[in-house]
């Protein structure tokens, strides 16, 4: 065992938080053009603002982990489409289409949905109530 695998739970929880507010924060910016944006997405514009609405819904949700996979699954794949889709066209690298940052979170919400929550997150508190009631209902009895 690696003396750094203590602190493998703690790591992956602290990755997530900065995933999750950063992928959140892209979708404030591009809804209501916070963070210096120069303009934002019009209200039910296809793809843009329904991909803003996806950041801002699924980043929140990973960076307080309360269903952090399903939202994590979700964000990669809406970031997989934006490469695919928009970037991609332009040129093959991500560096020469302006991709970066669509790669980027793509394959990072997807390792969140591989690898769980990891510590600090909403949804671990849920799962240790329902493992810890039938202890005291035992208890009690």
């Amino acid at each position: 065992m690696h003396r750094l695998d203590q602190a493998r739970d703690h790591v992956i929880g602290l990755y997530r938080i900065v995933i999750g507010f950063l992928f959140a924060c892209h979708g404030l910016k591009t809804l209501f053009g916070l963070f210096g944006a120069k303009s934002t997405a019009a209200v039910g514009a296809w793809p843009g603002w329904w991909a803003a609405v996806i950041q801002l819904v699924c980043g929140a949700l990973v960076c307080v982990g309360l269903g952090s996979r399903i939202a994590a699954v979700l964000g990669s794949g809406s970031m997989a489409y934006a490469y695919f889709v928009v970037h991609l066209p332009a040129a093959l690298f991500p560096i020469q289409n302006g991709g970066e940052l669509a790669a980027m979170f793509c394959w990072s919400l997807l390792l969140v949905a591989f690898i769980g929550p990891g510590r600090f997150a909403l949804g671990n508190l849920a799962v240790r109530q329902r493992t810890s009631e039938p202890a005291r209902a035992r208890a009690t009895a």
